[in-house]
């Protein structure tokens, strides 16, 4: 009988190191680019009785810092051209807005003093039942704001992620199916955003393994190098990207170029003869980029990047594949 004791003790000994490194694995593999990296990122805080995660279904606003409003609203409602009319709800004192789509918004917001090094101060995201995504989050010790009702009844709630970027999650009741659109509009649909990343396992572990993001695409400047990497929502093909390697001291010039929203055209020289029309005559681009995509570079008056890019590749893309379907118009 000391013997069984013995060897039993011996195996739950060598069953517990087991188990620290399968732990220790699954921690590492968090950061690890790749379809195979993305689908072991699961957070280790997990537990089988946890609310199942409603649906994250795309992009609602991305907001921006901007030093002077007034330029701002001229620029995206001159150049990139998209609707002014109050109807739809968004163009309040604090956070003037401009509709993309009936269920999309670039919100500006006053930056405050000191003025931060992100300038991308908030992207939100859809769900179809914020009080169930928030249960669920809570459930995994992500703390949030209490839920709140904005003046055009959208209700939504606020958090941080792991590096400390504002998101925020958002449930519309009602879309108005009559969007009055622009003649002088550029880009139909906002496609994605992008926001410099430092830690890519902790960034993992969170929109990947906690709320079910999924791989789109990844590369770099050089065919072995990661630089970008593309993850979309659970639900849709809106998708954010992480921006690798920059600088610690990076000045506010390069964060603006890194810290950066997308509008998605069909025919990205179209776009480019409709921002001249509005007046924009300085921009980079069109050019196809490592992506396999058509695109150009804007700059609002803060030097934030506004992107425009035509929803599918012209190419094959360097790198790595597509992994998931592409947004459409």
């Amino acid at each position: 009988m000391q013997g069984l004791i013995g060897v039993f003790r011996i195996y739950l000994r060598h069953a517990a190191i087991l188990f620290a490194f399968g732990a220790a694995l699954q921690f590492v593999s968090a950061g690890t680019p790749g379809q195979a990296g993305a689908q072991r990122a699961a957070p280790l805080h997990v537990t089988q009785d946890a609310p199942k995660r409603p649906h994250i279904t795309g992009i609602d606003h991305v907001r921006l810092f901007v030093a002077n409003r007034e330029k701002s609203i001229e620029f995206y409602s001159k150049f990139i051209g998209t609707p002014t009319d109050k109807t739809y709800g968004c163009r309040t004192a604090s956070h003037p807005c401009f509709p993309v789509w009936i269920d999309q918004q670039i919100e500006l917001e006053q930056a405050p003093l000191p003025a931060p090094k992100n300038w991308l101060a908030q992207i939100a995201y859809r769900t179809d039942d914020l009080v169930g995504l928030r249960r669920f989050l809570l459930a995994h010790n992500i703390g949030t704001t209490p839920i709140s009702t904005d003046r055009n009844g959208a209700r939504h709630f606020e958090l941080r992620d792991p590096e400390g970027n504002s998101l925020a999650f958002i449930q519309r009741s009602e879309m108005d199916p009559d969007f009055v659109t622009t003649n002088n509009r550029v880009g139909s649909r906002l496609i994605h955003a992008g926001f410099v990343v430092k830690d890519t396992a902790a960034e993992n572990r969170f929109y990947l393994g906690l709320l079910g993001f999924k791989l789109y695409w990844y590369g770099g400047f050089k065919d072995d190098g990661l630089d970008w990497y593309e993850i979309q929502v659970p639900d849709g093909p809106d998708w954010i990207e992480y921006m690798l390697n920059i600088p610690a001291n990076a000045d506010h010039k390069e964060l603006g170029v890194q810290n950066h929203f997308s509008l998605g055209v069909k025919d990205i020289h179209a776009a480019a003869d409709q921002l001249r029309k509005n007046g924009l005559q300085k921009f980079d681009g069109p050019e196809i980029g490592r992506d396999g995509k058509w695109g150009l570079d804007a700059y609002d008056p803060d030097g934030t990047r506004v992107e425009v890019m035509e929803f599918t590749p012209a190419k094959t893309p360097c790198c790595h594949p597509y992994t998931a379907p592409h947004p459409t118009p």
